[in-house]
């Protein structure tokens, strides 16, 4: 396979935000039903759907500006740069808070999608969006993720090479078994299954 392009998430994947999410869920009054949280969100009832807006979109600043990136991030992306691969962030965070995020970390993503510019995932609208825009075939593409939203929208979009970083259990038990996708440690893992598949 040639890879031409490998798609990102952020928070989790290439940062670590340090959201603890299931605590998110459980201070705002939400179930864990495998819907990711703005899902929820948006069809809760008043007050509980501002309450959560308010909560999801502190610890979102918090983890904006006192995260970090995760180990590997900035290596992986040069390395896929310097052999001609497209990058690209995908992530159902705020454009704000991602522009936040790469203006404290500048990696050089070609390209950059948030939920503010269409569907989040799991919908696989915003990974579409990402090849349409690179002019790459999804057979042509890897994506790394770190939660079953990204395997889920990755593999609608038709992406058949899919990495997950350190996806917690409470997770991956969300994947649908018909979906393949190979589970890493860490960046670094990934990078050697990136190798694999075809990365020089």
């Amino acid at each position: 396979m040639q890879i031409r392009a490998v798609l990102f998430d952020m928070d989790g994947t290439i940062y670590d935000s340090r959201i603890d999410w299931r605590a998110l869920r459980g201070e705002i009054g939400l179930p864990y039903d495998g819907r990711p949280i703005l899902q929820q969100l948006e069809e809760a009832p008043e007050p509980l759907r501002q309450r959560g807006f308010e909560a999801l979109h502190r610890a979102e600043r918090e983890g904006t500006e006192n995260g970090d990136l995760l180990p590997g991030a900035t290596e992986l992306v040069a390395l896929l740069r310097s052999q001609g691969v497209h990058c690209a962030l995908i992530t159902n965070n705020s454009r704000p808070n991602a522009e936040k995020v790469l203006s404290r970390h500048p990696i050089p993503f070609d390209l950059v999608l948030t939920r503010d510019d269409g569907a989040a995932k799991p919908d696989p609208w915003i990974f579409e969006q990402a090849l349409r825009k690179l002019d790459v075939a999804a057979a042509e593409a890897v994506a790394i993720g770190d939660a079953h939203l990204d395997v889920i929208a990755a593999a609608h979009a038709g992406i058949r090479h899919i990495i997950a970083v350190a996806m917690p259990e409470w997770m991956a038990a969300h994947v649908p078994r018909e979906i393949p996708y190979r589970t890493v440690g860490d960046l670094h893992e990934a990078r050697g299954v990136l190798s694999e598949i075809g990365l020089r």
